[in-house]
């Protein structure tokens, strides 16, 4: 079964993975479908996704769900567009008996209204909230310049918002940040690597909670 390009454009505007909230068999299983990566210029959600999922080539037999998902998905996108072909259909070639100039203004008119739809389409710009847990090397980490040194890092598409300190045991606190991003512009993965990189303070990150708006 192959993938509609565009299909699967539309699934991703709003979704960072096929299904749920990390790469999974489902993942894997279209994107060994689809063969090649996307026209990023056409597709800028699709080529976003092929090269996320690309990273996880090592570990593609290793990741979770099943790839039945996937399977169900390009079943469903087929199915979608089956039944969007049967209720959006649009004659433009009629009968021998309608091709006559009023025919052909009408099948124009048709044309016009049918592109026109199509190009007013909003564009949604897809966000998630993400809850990070920031966990500093001991008690003696100085917290403070801990959290300013992850709010410095700065990225079009991601704004910090509210945290807290979150004890989890020896009198060892963990930062615990909430932040907004745009799932075109920002990858929750490369955030995190720039967040371990601020190796005086930070032990390890993690993703305790995400959420699409």
């Amino acid at each position: 079964m192959s993938v509609d390009a565009a299909k699967l454009e539309a699934h991703l505007a709003s979704r960072s993975y096929v299904e749920g909230y990390t790469p999974s068999q489902a993942d894997v299983h279209v994107f060994k479908t689809l063969g090649s990566a996307p026209d990023a210029s056409k597709f800028p959600h699709s080529a976003r996704w092929y090269t996320h999922i690309q990273s996880y080539s090592a570990e593609h037999g290793t990741l979770p769900g099943s790839s039945k998902a996937g399977e169900a998905f390009l079943a469903s996108e087929a199915a979608a567009e089956a039944a969007e072909a049967d209720d959006d259909e649009i004659d433009l070639f009629g009968s021998d008996e309608e091709e006559d100039a009023e025919a052909e203004r009408v099948k124009a008119e048709r044309v016009a209204a049918y592109n026109a739809k199509k190009a007013n389409k909003p564009k949604t710009v897809a966000k998630s909230v993400v809850t990070l847990d920031v966990k500093p090397w001991d008690d003696e980490t100085d917290m403070k310049a801990l959290e300013e040194a992850v709010r410095a890092i700065e990225q079009e598409g991601l704004v910090w918002g509210a945290s807290k300190l979150v004890p989890i045991g020896f009198g060892i606190k963990k930062l615990q940040i909430t932040l907004v991003v745009e799932d075109e512009k920002v990858s929750t993965d490369e955030l995190q690597e720039k967040i371990q990189d601020i190796e005086d303070y930070v032990q390890s990150s993690d993703i305790a909670a995400m959420q699409k708006l």
